[in-house]
């Protein structure tokens, strides 16, 4: 007697629509970064994000700008904005990014999920069942549920990313305790990032430091008054980028 097996498919419901798998099978990472479909899933897992993971750049902002072989095309704002403030670090600076390096595919929205018990609650087996009625049901439920959680689901605050030059007076300017003097300036909405020594010429250096704000609670004008009242240390505040994030 001849015994056939099928293969198990599973349907997900997700939104308005009805993806089919192979159970188990799971897309992982951004896909292929040296091509267009790959740099267009990055763009968009950046539409609300400043780096890959937390708020300010780590190895895995290293690993996935390894992975890209030149700037992203000016299309993708999201991706060439991250990118441009990654490559402004040098390859020495990259390699010293908080964090530890993982696969380049555990990055990224559609990396595998953390728990296998959230998989398994999304898991549901049309094929298991004969009443095409309850199936239906199913369908509506997770629709529904859905819908609730993106109905729950907290409005997008606005932010930007802001590199600041701050220079000195003289080459005798004691640089680390000036980048003190700015990391004191705190607020609600402000997050400060890195900060590194460029030279400017003559032995003087000028401190380049990187903040998140929130739009609607911290703007530049608040910024360059708060660290020119440094006047002991700071000569002069200037942007030297600022992205929507």
């Amino acid at each position: 007697m001849k015994i056939l097996i099928f293969p198990v498919f599973s349907a997900r419901l997700t939104g308005d629509h009805v993806v089919k798998n192979i159970r188990g099978k799971k897309d992982m990472g951004f896909g292929d970064l040296k091509a267009k479909a790959g740099q267009q899933a990055l763009n968009a897992y950046l539409a609300d994000k400043s780096y890959i993971e937390g708020y300010q750049a780590s190895q895995a902002d290293a690993v996935v700008f390894a992975g890209l072989t030149g700037a992203p095309s000016k299309d993708l704002v999201n991706a060439l904005r991250w990118y441009n403030q990654i490559n402004s670090y040098n390859n020495q600076e990259r390699t010293s990014f908080p964090g530890t390096k993982k696969d380049i595919n555990s990055y990224g929205s559609a990396a595998p999920a953390a728990s296998n018990g959230d998989a398994d609650e999304d898991d549901f087996d049309l094929f298991g069942s004969d009443d095409e009625e309850e199936v239906e049901k199913e369908k509506q439920k997770r629709l529904q549920q859905y819908a609730e959680k993106k109905a729950k689901k907290p409005a997008l605050i606005a932010k930007s990313s802001i590199v600041l030059d701050v220079k000195p007076w003289d080459d005798e300017t004691d640089m680390v305790a000036m980048e003190k003097l700015v990391r004191t300036v705190e607020t609600d909405g402000l997050l400060w990032g890195k900060g590194k020594l460029v030279p400017v010429g003559y032995g003087i250096k000028k401190l380049q430091i990187g903040c998140v704000v929130e739009d609607d609670k911290v703007g530049t004008d608040f910024l360059e008054e708060a660290i020119t009242a440094f006047e002991d240390y700071v000569q002069s505040v200037d942007i030297a980028a600022f992205n929507k994030i």
